[in-house]
């Protein structure tokens, strides 16, 4: 107990939240979704989909750098004052306790209702006779001849088990058995079956789950051997590579990639899911060979991994039970969508700003597909991040090549868990001669960027389109993001200064409208917060408002504190983690944190800075962490545009309004639901419905 509050008291004193705690709270925040009851059971279950989903990267990437500290011996001081092994059992316990919450949360409150909608998940056993029979039938036919035993034992090494798959851990006994009399052998469940075998009967939908199915008939696989326990597991591995992605850049970049994501398959374990009561003598074996402890031992209540939901959530027969995302809205100045069909003339006469999903992407979609056909049109220019599955996208870039166009395209090979279907886009316009640049050394490029370089008579116009969010059209459809289209030459101008650095070998003069990073994004904001403080003190108007994923930075976070102290008020909206405490006298009484959770997952980064009542704003890809200033491309795009400041100013206004879907952060890292019982205000449902109107009247301070 003095051990507890000795790391409690440590905690307490930082004036820093610890990120991978913080983190875990915006994922109590999502599974606050699941909890909800206005909401329909598919609806639930696919928030609880997605906390078993974070959890899992939590795992692979804030744990998994964890132990790349513990297992090579190298220091490490959390944000929150604790050295590595206090923090390794603070962080894994915190993680144990939402764990059980998850669980709770499904057994308790969400399985009843399951009936009632015309669905059950069920075991083998609950079956009919007939339906037993078809099940055991199915078994034999498809899953028996993929199902391999892989025995560990003085004469097999220790088998290859794969990162985040339902194992069996079987442990057996034969009469020519020695010492302890036991052997221990694996049945890994082949990742491309259905989570659930499926049974309808009459108005229901019957769920089995494969593991009950196999576990029934499992004993096919052990001819003329005692079985003496059968446990499904799952593990977790390591799947951060921080501490390599800089090593050796003159190998070839590619093959590194690959050879990473084979790793990722086999990298040290730092969880393991089991069910209740499993075997001594196997957890013995898993903790001794994966150097893990309990507080690495996850007991999982129900079934093991609740991502398998999603083949109830996306099922056929349930689709009208998950409310449908409303038909989007054309951009303010669009009065009806044919006029996509021109759009590099609309573009010369106005800027657009684009607000996704309430906006669709299709504008930049159609701009990038017009390019590629039209004559006119000489270069195309852009950065990828992330694509779609069927990415629009890469097909108008083939086509524009394919017309004998310039392209360029900087593919990030290193963004996660998307590297290889974005090798595999890169290597499809690679061959079909674009000019693709696999990303830049030790940096990830995570701006957004587009310029079409077009000749309409003896006049050259530069097309841009800058983003906070991918170019994906899928994603689109449920991440906020703003995106503008701008013919604009100081824009213009800076982008084609921006491609001749990240693609060529140029450094730049200073850029009229861009902050960049790597080169100075941290200072410029910090000035910009400087100025606020002296606008301040000197009695003069004063505020900043800013709206991001993540706030983790330490020398941005002293410098709003020192705001704060100045008496500026200061207005954050962090949807993830936040290492900024706010409230803590002395330090950040003038400074509010909320965070925004609800129907589509907030992406938006707009920096807003009163400027003594001529405001600077700015949209981007960038949020305000230390990968973000030091290890990656970004970039902020000011906006020049009145109309389209008011655009953002609005976004930010709506943000602070909102009471649906906003937490409030405490000074102690924990947050509150935002409640209400007069007029509601649901971002996810008013965006639909702005005029012009509102945006001209929208103020912050």
């Amino acid at each position: 107990m003095l051990l507890r509050e000795r790391v409690s008291n440590v905690i307490e004193q930082s004036n820093y939240i610890s990120r991978d705690l913080s983190w875990l709270k915006f994922n109590w925040r999502v599974l606050d979704q699941a909890k909800n009851p206005d909401r329909t059971v598919f609806e639930r279950l696919k928030f609880l989909a997605i906390t078993a989903s974070n959890l899992d990267e939590f795992f692979m990437i804030r744990v998994g750098s964890l132990y790349n500290y513990l297992d090579y011996g190298k220091e490490r001081v959390d944000y929150s004052g604790l050295r590595e092994m206090p923090f390794r059992k603070t962080l894994l316990n915190t993680a144990q306790q939402f764990y059980r919450e998850q669980y709770d949360e499904f057994k308790v409150n969400l399985h009843p209702l399951f009936k009632r909608n015309n669905f059950h998940i069920a075991a083998l056993s609950e079956l009919t006779d007939e339906e037993r029979t078809d099940a055991v039938a199915y078994y034999m036919r498809t899953i028996f001849p993929m199902l391999t035993p892989m025995v560990f034992d003085g004469y097999h090494t220790f088998p290859i088990l794969m990162n985040k798959l339902l194992i069996f851990g079987v442990v057996t006994r034969t009469p020519e058995d020695t010492k302890e009399g036991k052997r221990l052998s694996f049945v890994q469940i082949p990742q491309n079956l259905p989570r659930f075998y499926e049974v309808y009967r009459d108005e229901q939908l019957i769920f089995v789950p494969i593991e009950e199915i196999i576990r029934t008939e499992i004993h096919k696989l052990y001819r003329n051997v005692e079985i003496l326990s059968i446990n499904l597991f799952r593990i977790t591995r390591n799947g951060d590579f921080t501490l390599e992605e800089s090593d050796d850049i003159e190998a070839d970049f590619i093959d590194e990639i690959k050879q990473k994501l084979k790793t990722r398959r086999t990298g040290r374990v730092v969880r393991i899911e089991v069910e209740p009561g499993s075997s001594y003598y196997m957890m013995k074996i898993l903790k001794g060979r994966w150097e893990l402890d309990d507080d690495n031992v996850f007991v999982a209540n129900s079934m093991i991994d609740f991502t398998g939901l999603w083949q109830i959530v996306n099922h056929k027969e349930f689709r009208d039970r998950i409310p449908a995302i409303p038909p989007t809205i054309p951009p303010i100045g669009v009065h009806d969508t044919k006029e996509y069909n021109n759009l590099f003339q609309m573009l010369k006469k106005q800027d657009l700003l684009l607000h996704h999903p309430y906006n669709s992407i299709e504008p930049v979609v159609h701009l990038l597909e017009q390019a590629a056909e039209d004559p006119g049109v000489l270069a195309i220019k852009i950065t990828i991040y992330r694509l779609a599955k069927k990415s629009r996208i890469t097909e108008a870039l083939l086509k524009a090549a394919e017309n004998g166009k310039h392209v360029s395209v900087l593919f990030e090979v290193k963004a996660r868990f998307d590297e290889e279907n974005n090798i595999r886009e890169a290597q499809r316009l690679q061959k079909a001669g674009c000019f693709v640049i696999y990303g830049i050394s030790r940096y990830k490029t995570h701006t957004k960027l587009l310029l079409i370089v077009r000749k309409d008579g003896d006049k050259v116009t530069r097309y841009v389109h800058l983003s906070s969010g991918n170019y994906n059209e899928d994603t689109s459809r449920f991440y906020t993001d703003i995106g503008l289209l701008t013919t604009n030459e100081i824009y213009a101008q800076d982008i084609s200064e921006f491609f001749n650095v990240i693609t060529g070998h140029s450094q730049p003069n200073d850029y009229q409208n861009l902050i960049t990073a790597p080169r100075d994004m941290r200072q410029r904001l910090i000035e910009l917060i400087r100025n606020e403080a002296r606008n301040a003190q000197e009695g003069k108007p004063s505020g900043i408002v800013i709206k991001l994923n993540s706030l983790e930075d330490k020398a941005t976070i002293d410098e709003l504190y020192s705001a704060s102290q100045a008496g500026v008020p200061v207005k954050l909206i962090v949807r993830g983690i936040c290492c900024l405490r706010p409230g803590r006298e002395g330090l950040s009484e003038n400074i509010s944190v909320r965070s925004i959770v609800g129907d589509f997952l907030e992406h938006t980064r707009v920096y807003y800075f009163h400027n003594a009542g001529d405001p600077k704003v700015y949209g981007g890809s960038a949020d305000v962490m230390v990968r973000s200033f030091e290890r990656r491309i970004e970039s902020l795009f000011g906006l020049i545009s009145p109309r389209i400041k008011q655009q953002a100013i609005l976004i930010l206004d709506y943000n602070l309004r909102d009471n649906v879907n906003s937490y409030i952060m405490q000074e102690n890292g924990d947050y509150y639901k935002c409640v209400t019982d007069g007029e509601t205000l649901n971002i996810h449902k008013a965006f639909y419905k702005v005029t012009e109107e509102e945006i001209m009247r929208a103020k912050l301070f």
